[in-house]
């Protein structure tokens, strides 16, 4: 069990993503954190070409979703709150 205030884990979150943000914007996307649940899921929104872009599943969860969770390791799931039907 984390020692880590729900704050705390917000910051780490946010840190993960900031770092994720060079290689979105490279490809006309970005990323925003809106919530981290009570039940450790984090939601988030996806903008720009990440929106709509056929790979933003697979970034979403092989890339995002892996550096989240080792920023804060109770994280159960990260998704996406505005995919578009067709990405997934």
């Amino acid at each position: 069990m984390s020692t880590l205030s729900h704050g705390e884990k917000l910051i780490l979150i946010e840190e993960a993503l900031q770092q994720l943000r060079p290689f979105l914007e490279t490809d006309g996307g970005n990323v925003s954190l809106v919530e981290l649940t009570e039940d450790h899921i984090v939601k988030l929104e996806l903008h720009g070409a990440c929106r709509s872009c056929s790979m933003s599943m697979m970034t979403l969860k092989a890339g995002i979703e892996d550096a989240v969770k080792r920023a804060v390791p109770e994280v159960r799931e990260v998704i996406a709150i505005n995919l578009e039907a067709a990405s997934l």
